[in-house]
């Protein structure tokens, strides 16, 4: 078996499918030890009878035992006992995604806020290729959805907004996600070429959950693994996955599909990092380095203005004194600007940004290790 230490060092399985109940294999793990859970419980969906298509052929539903509850009463309390422990094994910092349809989804929902669980989004997963409503007596069920959690208010949880961006063409990636059901070649089939697991997660909607919200090394589990998704995708992602499975049948498939896995080169993992993260670096410190010197003259986009540096950081421009900030907002008579875009310094005669300068800083204090990382 595959361990890692915790910071309390305790040994953390890792890249493992763990045989038994979610709830006592969680009870079984040192307590703050991974960085997200992914969760795709039981929807008991309440089947009742069979369900054909329009030309009497059987369609192949979710009747497994494992989605069968006897009561709402019954699937709350195991819906109460799983998310506790999951609460118990998440870092102070960490996240939970749960996935569900409307037979579950709000009492899911319910669930992780009576335990603390801070809501940071709800996202619709809308099915491009819905399966049809055969008997033509509500809408077709085209989407499912997927609530994203902090461990608590406080919890400063990952969040890789610009990886997210760049994955969407550069557009804010919003919380409604048209991707396909898992089919063709993807989809696991048995020996007798049924399909493996009932209800197969696509790796597209994973790959966007682990490049949203982990980082390059981090510990992912998953209570219900089922046939492996999550770590299939942790593995290309370069993550550390835990797989919960009761089921032996799930088990085997899942560890077959994952030793077919090959991570992607090293260099391929690093996704755009969030601005937001990266360190301050005061334009006072561009000035004291002698990067721009008092009295320099800076110039706004269009060239429309100009102003001087002074020694403390500040700029003087028509009569307005500032920050690099403030004098471009006064100038523009906007509310804000932002000054590292704005302002412009000629070197060899062309027009340079002076967020060259900083980003200059940036580089040095990683080359230093003087960067958080």
């Amino acid at each position: 078996m595959t361990t890692r230490n915790t910071a309390a060092g305790a040994s953390l399985p890792v890249n493992e499918i763990l045989a038994g109940d979610c709830v006592e294999v969680m009870n079984s793990l040192p307590p703050g030890s991974v960085d997200l859970i992914f969760a795709d419980p039981p929807y008991n969906l309440q089947l009742k009878g069979e369900l054909h298509r329009p030309d009497n052929s059987r369609v192949d539903a979710v009747d497994d035992h494992w989605d069968q509850f006897a009561s709402f009463a019954t699937y709350d309390a195991f819906t109460r006992d799983w998310l506790a422990a999951a609460k118990r094994i998440l870092k102070p910092n960490g996240a939970i995604w749960v996935i569900g349809s409307y037979h579950n989804v709000f009492r899911l929902g319910a669930e992780l806020q009576n335990q603390g669980f801070w809501l940071l989004n709800d996202v619709v997963w809308r099915k491009s290729n819905p399966m049809p409503n055969f008997r033509g007596k509500r809408l077709t069920n085209a989407h499912e959805t997927l609530i994203w959690a902090s461990r608590d208010e406080a919890a400063k949880y990952t969040f890789n907004y610009e990886a997210l961006k760049a994955l969407n063409d550069g557009v804010q990636m919003r919380s409604d996600w048209v991707i396909p059901l898992c089919t063709g070649h993807e989809r696991l089939k048995d020996e007798n070429g049924d399909k493996a697991h009932p209800t197969q997660k696509p790796e597209a909607l994973l790959h966007r959950v682990i490049v949203a919200t982990t980082n390059p090394g981090d510990v992912i589990l998953d209570p219900f693994f089922g046939t492996g998704t999550t770590g299939a995708v942790a593995k290309m992602l370069g993550r550390d996955f835990i797989g919960i499975e009761r089921e032996e049948a799930y088990r085997k498939a899942a560890a077959e599909r994952i030793a077919r896995i090959r991570k992607f080169d090293a260099s391929a993992l690093e996704v755009t990092g969030s601005k937001r993260a990266e360190p301050r670096v005061p334009f006072g410190q561009v000035v004291e380095r002698g990067m721009l010197r008092p009295g320099a003259e800076l110039f706004s986009i269009g060239n429309r203005f100009k102003a001087k540096v002074r020694a403390d950081g500040t700029l003087i421009g028509n009569d307005v004194k500032g920050s690099i900030h403030q004098v471009g907002a006064a100038l523009e008579g906007a509310p804000s600007c932002n000054g590292w875009t704005y302002w412009h310094f000629k070197r060899d005669g062309k027009m340079v940004p002076i967020d060259i300068l900083r980003q200059q800083i940036r580089a040095e204090m990683d080359a230093d290790g003087s960067r958080p990382h």
